[in-house]
């Protein structure tokens, strides 16, 4: 964005209050945003937004402030008890956030209380700290705020509490209906008065229009604030300080061209994508962040089970480094984490696409994309993390070789075009130390096995199939790639043999170095060896075997049943013991639809007619 501002904050045609002004001046915003100048008269003039625009562009702020002014000017000063602004986010972190910024303003106004109903808290405190302090104004994710709703039987009436609500915000509302919070919302909804405020704010709207109807709006003025420039032009979803990059390598990562001088380089969001083959993407991504610890990174990986795994590879392979590891399967842990990682100065931050939606972190300079997101909004997003409201930040993806034409569907499908960067140098191979530390402790082995597995699964289900198909994998290079000690037991690798990846290590040896965990797993062990003793074996199942085999070895009872037939009673001969096995067939065929009845009359009659004409 060459100018990012729409001028001061006096110049809106609406006046704000002077207790806002004096927090805006203390917070630094001096001027305003195309999307504050464009929304804030519209809202405080009584009517719905529906606002989309470029991720980092200032739309917290954008309803903040008219929640503010729109609770000001109420005629009946809200109780303790009554809701009079609701903001829904996907996020509990986005949650922490927009109630962050929120505060600092009613730092001013203490007339007015705040609540944050989010996952990781004990809801019945929550029951309680809204009885005893109430909430004017509500900052909730979905499902908790469902839940409040429902909890009359503690003595919370919600549904009476929001009957004087003037505004209603859905934050990243293509998010909320992406992550299946639809059902949620409608049940939220049917509790709210229909005369109120609605704002819909997300950098991805347009495509949302039928479900823009759904959330109440009665006539909403549509906002969409576009970059200036030859941004504007390709209709570029990314911020205008965007320059995207691309390399083609075996075994490097990518870094600046030496070539581009350093004033241009410094002012730079490059957005870069790393080509390599599986087993060298983490040995790539650890030379990145070496060169790079001094600053501050976002690391996105496809699953839960991956963050956990190469988080704390990366703990030990990168020195002197702050690392923290955050996914949507942490509960209690979460808000801590993040609320840590956005005060730190430089510091690695290793996560999946939970932080990829609306959060502000302050002085991003790298986000890292070590998995191609499930969905191509996603990368708008994750990229978005960095060169906020008109800063400058970079971003680079890594692709495997057969993942290139990515690159053309991102040019094409999100206005994201991309050059070409040179590798890096000074690339280690790291993997054998993951390996030892496998080794040395089976939590690290087990982690390992399920990142693999989930790895995989996400995979098989991203959203360009086309591009990204589980049969073009090399399971055995990303199995090194991994530092896996054997492949795991799964479907996609049923009935397929890897001689390449052989292993001499003995898996059932690793030990736990937590002492507690090591004396459960030698206690189940006993028992499993134990009951083998005294238990019978049980039966192999048939359905475990490959379906070849189990058709061979039905045949060969068959033939075994014939036989012993044929023994015991001489009156059937063998030509018509062969009669009788050929019309099981038939008959099998026909249950199983391979041939119609017309068929099998035909071929159930055909021995007869010919001995008749024989005759």
């Amino acid at each position: 964005m060459e100018n990012i501002t729409e001028g001061t904050w006096v110049s809106l045609p609406v006046k704000l209050n002077e207790k806002i002004l004096q927090t805006l001046e203390e917070m630094k915003f001096t001027h305003m945003t195309p999307v504050q100048s464009a929304c804030i008269p519209l809202f405080m003039s009584n009517k719905d937004v529906a606002a989309e625009a470029v991720t980092g562009s200032g739309k917290t702020l954008a309803f903040v402030i008219p929640i503010i002014e729109l609770l000001l000017k109420r005629e009946e000063k809200l109780k303790k008890k009554q809701v009079g602004a609701l903001v829904i986010t996907p996020t509990r972190e986005l949650a922490l956030q927009i109630s962050e910024v929120m505060g600092m303003f009613l730092q001013k106004f203490p007339e007015f209380t705040q609540i944050l109903l989010i996952g990781g808290s004990n809801p019945s405190e929550d029951v309680e700290k809204f009885k005893e302090h109430g909430g004017n104004i509500v900052i909730a994710t979905p499902g908790r705020l469902e839940d409040m709703f429902r909890r009359k039987s503690e003595g919370l009436e919600l549904a009476s509490a929001v009957r004087s609500l003037d505004v209603l915000v859905l934050d990243e509302a293509d998010r909320l209906l992406d992550m299946g919070f639809e059902a949620s919302l409608n049940t939220i909804l049917d509790y709210l008065p229909k005369q109120r405020r609605t704002g819909l704010f997300s950098a991805t709207q347009t495509q949302e229009l039928d479900k823009l109807v759904r959330a109440g709006l009665r006539n909403p003025v549509r906002i969409t604030v576009k970059e200036k420039g030859q941004a504007a032009a390709a209709t570029q979803k990314t911020p205008s300080r965007l320059s995207n990059y691309y390399t083609v390598s075996e075994g490097a990562t990518t870094r600046r061209s030496a070539a581009l001088p350093q004033e241009i380089t410094r002012k730079m969001f490059a957005l870069s994508f790393q080509i390599c083959r599986a087993e060298d993407k983490f040995n790539n991504l650890v030379a990145f962040l070496r060169q790079h610890k001094h600053e501050k990174n976002l690391v996105f990986f496809s699953t839960c089970a991956c963050v956990e795994y190469f988080g704390r590879a990366l703990e030990v392979l990168v020195k002197k480094a702050t690392i923290h590891c955050i996914h949507g399967k942490m509960k209690n842990k979460r808000n801590s984490i993040f609320a840590a990682f956005r005060a730190l100065k430089s510091g690695i931050l290793v996560c999946t696409d939970v932080m990829a939606r609306g959060i502000d972190i302050p002085d991003v300079n790298w986000v890292l994309q070590y998995d191609p997101p499930s969905n191509a909004s996603a990368f708008v997003h994750r990229c978005g993390r960095t060169a906020r409201i008109g800063n400058y930040g970079n971003a680079l993806v890594f692709l495997q070789p057969m993942e290139e034409t990515y690159i053309d569907f991102l040019s094409i499908n999100q206005k994201c075009p991309l050059e070409k960067m040179p590798p890096i140098k000074d690339v280690v191979d790291v993997l054998p130390k993951v390996k030892a530390m496998a080794l040395a402790d089976r939590a690290m082995f087990d982690r390992g096995m399920r990142a693999f597995v989930s790895y995989v699964q996400a995979y098989a289900k991203h959203e360009c199939s086309l591009i990204f198909r589980v049969k073009d994998l090399d399971f055995v290079s990303m199995a090194r790639g991994f530092s896996l000690l054997r492949l795991p037991k799964m479907p996609e690798l049923k009935g397929k043999s890897f001689p390449e990846f052989e292993t001499t290590v003995d898996t059932d040896s690793i030990r736990y170095k937590d002492k507690n965990r090591q004396k459960q797993r030698q206690k189940m062990l006993a028992e499993w060896k134990e009951r083998a003793k005294t238990e019978p074996p049980k039966k192999t199942f048939i359905k475990n075997k490959a379906w070849s085999k189990q058709k061979s070895k039905k045949e060969r009872k068959k033939k075994r049943a014939a036989k012993r037939k044929h023994d015991q009673d001489s009156d059937v001969d063998e030509e018509h013991m062969t009669e009788l096995l050929e019309d099981t067939r038939l008959l099998k065929k026909l249950k199983k639809g391979i041939i119609s009845e017309e068929d099998f009359e035909q071929q159930i009659t055909k021995g007869p007619k010919l001995e008749a004409e024989e005759a």
